[in-house]
């Protein structure tokens, strides 16, 4: 465990951190001697961490294995053994070279492949949503009807009478109407007149 988390911290430290900050100082001087150099340390870095991931898998159970991981870092910074440009100049670069326009069809193939599938997922999603969308709106106006329908005529009439009952009586007397003193209407003076004469008659 604790030859683990120092080769961790060495790969960390020594393997990207001390790079990057070398690279960045490279790119700013415009030293193309030291950007290739480092160039070449990245792509060698990458393959180590590929294989590393396996590795740590499988072989770390292999005595002094993370010890054999902090001296492969230190061997391939190191200005005097230049492993990274060893590696890359003797197996990396023949190699990439050999099988270069190979790689580069088996990209744009996988580039075309990833694009189709892109658009084909896309769409199936798409209809997906827009099924379940139309089914929970249906299920929504079902669940609607239905509870209208449970509603008898007797609690249609019940809701529709909440309000104030209307009222039994002769209607309430109107703007034309004008009310007495006692609520009485008034009647006109030629009602009354006719009114009085009949009984005395």
């Amino acid at each position: 465990m604790v030859a683990w988390i120092i080769s961790r911290l060495v790969v960390l430290i020594f393997g990207t951190l001390y790079p990057a900050y070398y690279s960045y100082k490279a790119v700013k001087s415009k030293d193309i001697k030291e950007y290739v150099k480092w160039m070449m340390y990245w792509i060698i870095f990458a393959l180590f961490t590929t294989a590393e991931t396996f590795t740590d898998i499988f072989l770390c159970w292999f005595p002094f294995y993370y010890e054999l991981k902090i001296a492969f870092v230190a061997w391939l910074l190191s200005p005097y053994t230049k492993g990274s440009s060893l590696l890359y100049r003797k197996f990396v670069h023949p190699t990439l070279s050999s099988k270069e326009k190979e790689i580069d069809d088996c990209l744009v193939q996988a580039k075309d492949r990833s694009y189709d599938a892109l658009v084909h997922f896309g769409k199936r999603g798409l209809n997906v949503a827009a099924t379940a969308a139309v089914m929970a709106a249906s299920k929504g106006q079902g669940a609607l009807s239905e509870r209208l329908r449970s509603f008898s005529m007797q609690d249609l009439s019940t809701i529709r009478g909440d309000g104030a009952p209307a009222p039994s009586g002769p209607p309430a007397p109107g703007p034309g109407r004008a009310s007495g003193k006692h609520g009485q209407p008034k009647m006109s003076r030629s009602a009354s007149e006719s009114a009085g004469s009949s009984g005395t008659a």
